[in-house]
Order: structure tokens, then sequence, then C-alpha cells
């Protein structure tokens, strides 16, 4: 079955870090381009960063220098390194697949609560 597992989230002061995962079963994750999305109540989706199969990165304005995408192959997941929280970052965070740069990304996990306390 194929699956995308979010975890590592929960509750943080501004000014603190977290490391979230996207698990995957199912399929080679790193034959994937993984992105992580976030969505605050009242907002659209908003896409923060995502990965190719070949390690190219990319991220938006909003977290660029404050946050890291990353691969772990061995233990099929990636990760969203995020440092120097913001009250503004609290949301729910999702990771995504798509098999090239022409799809849609899809397969979204079930989410995981970040909350950043001012």
């Amino acid at each position: 079955q194929v699956q995308l597992v979010e975890s590592g989230g929960g509750l943080v002061q501004a000014g603190g870090s977290l490391t979230l995962s996207c698990a995957a079963s199912g399929f080679t994750l790193s034959n994937y381009y993984v992105a992580w999305v976030r969505q605050a109540p009242g907002n659209q989706r908003e896409l923060l960063a995502d990965i190719s199969s070949g390690g190219l990165i990319n991220y938006a304005g909003s977290v660029k220098g404050r946050f890291t995408i990353f691969r772990d192959n061995a233990k099929n997941e990636v990760y969203l390194q995020m440092n120097s929280l913001k009250p503004e970052d609290t949301a729910v965070y999702y990771c995504g697949r798509r098999r090239r740069l022409q799809d849609q990304y899809r397969d979204w996990g079930r989410g995981t609560q970040v909350t950043v306390s001012s």
C-alpha cells in the first residue's frame, strides 16, 4: 500500500526548532520528487520546499534560510528541519510525492500539527 506518513510536529516556542519526518511505505521514495506543504486554518495550502530524485531543492521565500529539506534514502524518508520558528509557521504540515516534474504532487499524508507559541 502506497502511503506517506508525517510525524515530528508539536508545540514549540518562537525561535525554536523542529524536524518533521515523511516516511514512505509501499514504494521507493528516492525515485520521486517530495514536497512539504502546510495549511493553516482559513489559508490556502502553501508549498514550502521540494526535493527532486536527483537532489535539486527549491524553497519558498517565506522559509528560505530557516527550513532545510533533506533525504535519508536508507530509511526511505524525507525530512524538513525547521529553525527560527515563528508563530505564523503554525499549521498542519504535509508531504506529498510526484514522479516527474510535470506531474502534480499527490498521495498526501494526514499531516502533522506544528504550533509555535509567541
